[in-house]
């Protein structure tokens, strides 16, 4: 019966060793990534479900406000608001509409109210969302000045805004004082109304598990050739 035995060569085994640690590592990645994202789905059902408080003037610890339930009472300016671009609502392109609340001490919170359409994004081709006098805002802190990875920059200069920057939009519109946050308007039950708020129930995909697996499986797979091409006839 013939003997085998392992026996690494160079090449392979150069390539497999950096290869093995690639996969391991993103398998990992993806580990804490399904952490990271379970603890944010925990912590807004469990913050959602809290009663509504009065937001604060300014937030120093974002962790420990974001998606806090607030009430405001104010004054929209609506000749000072924004729209931020690239945001679709159920397939369909849009805006979300950022509004300046004046609150009665004189304070600048900024609202996000929520989604409008393309067709819609100049004021005075939609009367029905210029709300006057005093309103009560519901809805949910948010943190200031946070983009993804791949969002360009604002360009103040052009009116194009692509994520909430306070202090951009206060020099832009010159109001203050203004929070160091924004607030999410969430969304009454029944019919759509514009703009359409936020839910109040977190939609955000969690598959980092299945990711994980995939990549650790592959990292197996390339171990098991590893092996079996080194395990060969002892030719002493």
């Amino acid at each position: 019966m013939t003997q085998r035995r392992f026996t690494p060569t160079l090449w392979p085994t150069l390539f497999t060793i950096p290869a093995l640690l690639v996969l391991v590592g993103l398998g990992t990645w993806q580990l804490q990534r399904m952490q990271w994202k379970t603890e944010i789905i925990d912590t807004f059902e469990a913050r959602m479900s809290d009663k509504a408080i009065d937001p604060p003037a300014r937030v120093e610890d974002i962790e420990k406000w974001r998606f806090k339930r607030v009430t405001l009472v104010g004054e929209f300016l609506h000749q000072k608001e924004f729209t931020i671009t690239g945001k679709t609502f159920e397939g369909t392109a849009g805006f979300h509409l950022i509004t300046p609340l004046q609150s009665a001490d004189g304070r600048i919170t900024l609202i996000n109210r929520g989604w409008i359409p393309e067709r819609l994004r100049l004021r005075n081709t939609r009367p029905e969302t210029l709300t006057k006098g005093s309103v009560l805002v519901d809805g949910i802190i948010r943190e200031d000045k946070k983009k993804g990875y791949f969002v360009p920059e604002n360009e103040p200069q052009n009116n194009v805004w692509l994520y909430i920057n306070s202090e951009q939009m206060a020099a832009k519109s010159q109001v203050g004082p203004i929070a160091n946050y924004y607030i999410d308007v969430l969304r009454e039950p029944g019919p759509y109304a514009l703009p359409i708020g936020a839910s109040g129930s977190i939609k955000m995909r969690n598959e980092h598990l299945q990711y994980a697996l995939t990549w650790y499986f592959l990292a197996l797979s390339l171990l098991v050739i590893y092996v079996i091409y080194h395990y060969r006839p002892d030719e002493n």
